[in-house]
């Protein structure tokens, strides 16, 4: 049992190695220990800061790119509502133009139908007096065939002429 229960003397001499030990570890390890902790909280706190650093960035980006996202929208907003205004501004002139042809068309139809019929009535002027006369010709060679019927009409123009 004496390997079971330690004597004074083991006690004695493993508290003055531990007790040197504690000495020789506070003298030269826990001071190097103690500034490897102490830098290794510094790189750790560091790191937590470029961290946050990098997040703050990281939103600052974001609303800078939903702003340019906004604003290249906008932009695009601006350039449709303009395309449609000048797409616009096209058809109206194209109708207005469209209009003011069709306009020069009607009239000119209308001079033209309006010159033809002129032209139609001073032919049918022309053709009812070559037909009137030709009548007038063919009424008098029958009625004037005898030259009593011709003393008779020379008289009675005559006696016209005396009353005018």
């Amino acid at each position: 049992m004496d390997l079971v229960t330690p004597g004074i003397g083991m006690i004695f001499w493993t508290t003055v190695f531990f007790l040197i030990l504690l000495v020789i570890l506070g003298k030269f390890a826990w001071p190097a220990i103690i500034t490897a902790i102490a830098a290794r909280n510094e790189s750790i706190r560091k790191a937590l800061d470029s961290a946050e650093k990098a997040r703050e960035e990281m939103a600052q980006l974001q609303a800078d790119n939903e702003k340019i996202l906004a604003e290249a929208k906008a932009e695009r907003d601006a350039m449709m509502r303009e395309a449609r205004d000048v797409k616009d501004e096209i058809i109206a002139e194209a109708r207005q133009k469209a209009g003011v042809e069709a306009s020069k068309m009607i009239q000119n139809a209308k001079e033209a139908i309006r010159s033809e019929k002129t032209a139609a009535i001073s032919e049918m002027k022309v053709q009812m007096a070559i037909l009137s006369v030709e009548i007038a010709e063919k009424i008098l060679v029958e009625k004037l065939s005898s030259d009593k019927a011709q003393k008779d009409l020379v008289n009675k123009l005559v006696d016209d002429i005396d009353l005018n």
